[in-house]
């Protein structure tokens, strides 16, 4: 059984920077693909980020360019950097691992973490 614990949320500016956490445990977050997802109130969940073991990453067209998913396999950690935040980037943001079925974008998960609340004004 994986837990993950999300932080690094906040409000910041636009044009700012922020970099998310994701702490893994219970698992080795190596082993599986993991992912990035964010709901703005109001709206689907949208699958932003996401990077498999052999290293292949995959973003989506909204922050292609922006945002950096990275995996830390000796600290369990999975990051997102975050650059040039936008209004529209306002949204609750997920972590997510062990890819079940389907794309790392849109397909399913096993474990979730909390989320964690980035504003952007």
């Amino acid at each position: 059984h994986v837990q993950l614990v999300e932080s690094g949320g906040g409000s910041v500016q636009a044009g700012g920077s922020l970099r998310l956490s994701c702490v893994a445990s219970g698992d080795t977050i190596g082993r599986y693909c993991m992912g990035r997802f964010r709901q703005a109130p109001g709206k689907a969940r949208e699958g932003i980020a996401g990077i498999r073991r052999d290293g292949d990453e995959y973003y989506a067209d909204s922050v292609k360019g922006r945002f950096t998913i990275s995996l830390d396999n000796t600290k369990n950690i999975l990051y997102l950097q975050m650059n040039n935040l936008q209004p529209e980037d306002t949204a609750m943001y997920y972590c997510a691992t062990e890819l079940v079925f389907g794309h790392p974008l849109r397909g399913t998960y096993n474990y979730w973490g909390q989320g964690t609340q980035v504003t952007v004004s």
